[in-house]
């Protein structure tokens, strides 16, 4: 049978009927860009959070941009973070000119891993000003690791790294609201372990909007206010720029849809980890564990609930070459699949001029060649589970 990667259609239990009264509340009052709407989502996200300074952005990349620009990073600066990630990450920091240095994952994880960015902080050198810098000559100022698929890195590390050197934590965010992680002082949601960080609303994520969408989150209030600042064009008071901004203004009707979706996010990541768990049982009976690595769940001892939300479901499948005759045919038998991410970002044709090579990230580059994502969203039932892995089997034996 078929069965889609990702259907949206599927998102029952009387989301739509909300969507739609939030819609037309929208419609009625007219407060199109900002406003209420995103004022009001601002304190519900800093609310499910437990804390933290929440600014609602026009989408997950603008609000990154947004983080660094009311950082003041630009030229002369450089930021950590992974090459094994959505181009979004590396793209900002591009944008305001700072250097983009990468460090490797870890094989298990596909997270960015605390030895290497141990390795990579080790090889700067400090300056008379205190900052750290690069072979380049440029200060390191934040380093970024990314919590891909619905789990969080090794924070406590990172952090201590973070500390090590001066800089402040950024967390890529944008694929885990609603995972908790296991801080030295009890459980703390992603995207309130570092100094900041932001959240995607791509229709996609766990909670998307019906467009785009993000939010950029702050420990520290006046950098809230400065964000605030930036996502309209540097102003505070209308027509009087204190900096250069840009338009990252969130839109009502979005703010307004996912205000109603949000009561519906923690069923639906318990319904995703219930999905993961139907096919780790139907793995375990095909005999193929040997071939494809399950995917890690570095915090499952802890006791938290929401360890892991599971926006994705990535598998490796090991071999030369079988991740993408394995995709072929699935494919051809119509079930979905998707690979995140097929070219690290290090090899990027636009991030060239970094002088990195291959071979430099070993790890980023295995994930690259041997990951598939399978289906794993809300509605996705148990029998197109177990025809996802019979399909797996098929190509397989």
């Amino acid at each position: 049978m078929p069965v889609p990667l990702f259907d949206l259609s599927r998102f029952a239990g009387g989301v739509d009927a909300a969507i739609d009264e939030a819609v037309l509340r929208v419609l009625r009052h007219r407060q199109y860009i900002l406003g209420t709407e995103v004022a009001a989502l601002e304190k519900e996200i800093e609310n499910f959070l437990g804390g933290g300074h929440a600014v609602g952005m026009s989408s997950g990349t603008d609000a990154l941009l947004a983080l660094l620009i009311a950082n003041g990073i630009g030229p002369g600066d450089a930021v950590i973070t992974t090459p094994y990630t959505f181009f979004a990450t590396a793209s900002c920091i591009h944008r305001v000119g700072a250097e983009i240095l990468f460090c490797d994952i870890e094989s298990s994880s596909f997270l960015m891993s605390p030895d290497s960015l141990r390795a990579v902080c080790a090889k700067l050198v400090l300056g008379e000003d205190g900052f750290h810098r690069t072979a380049r000559g440029n200060r390191l100022r934040a380093i970024m690791p990314v919590h891909l698929f619905g789990t969080c890195c090794d924070m406590e590390s990172i952090n201590v790294i973070a500390a090590q050197y001066g800089v402040p934590v950024i967390e890529d965010a944008a694929q885990v609201l609603g995972t908790d992680y296991p801080g030295r002082d009890g459980a703390v949601k992603a995207g309130l372990i570092g100094e900041m960080s932001y959240f995607s609303f791509y229709p996609s994520k766990n909670l998307g909007a019906i467009g785009d969408a993000g939010m950029a989150v702050c420990r520290d209030a006046a950098l809230a206010e400065k964000v605030r600042c930036v996502r309209n064009h540097g102003m505070e008071e209308r027509y009087f720029h204190k900096l250069v901004g840009g338009n990252f203004r969130l839109d009502g009707i979005q703010a307004a849809a996912l205000r109603a979706k949000l009561p519906f996010l923690d069923g639906w990541n318990a319904t995703r980890r219930g999905n993961a768990l139907a096919y780790r049982e139907a793995f375990a009976k095909t005999g193929l564990l040997p071939q494809v690595t399950l995917p890690a769940e570095p915090f499952a001892s802890s006791g938290l609930r929401d360890h892991h939300i599971y926006h994705q479901f990535v598998i490796r499948i090991l071999g030369e070459g079988k991740r993408d005759a394995v995709q072929t045919f699935l494919t051809q038998q119509k079930i979905g699949s998707a690979i995140y991410y097929p070219v690290p970002l290090h090899l990027q044709e636009c991030f060239a001029y970094l002088g990195y090579k291959p071979g430099d990230f070993p790890e980023s580059e295995r994930a690259a060649r041997e990951s598939l994502a399978l289906p794993i969203f809300p509605g996705l039932r148990k029998e197109e589970i177990e025809e996802v892995v019979e399909g797996m089997r098929q190509a397989l034996a």
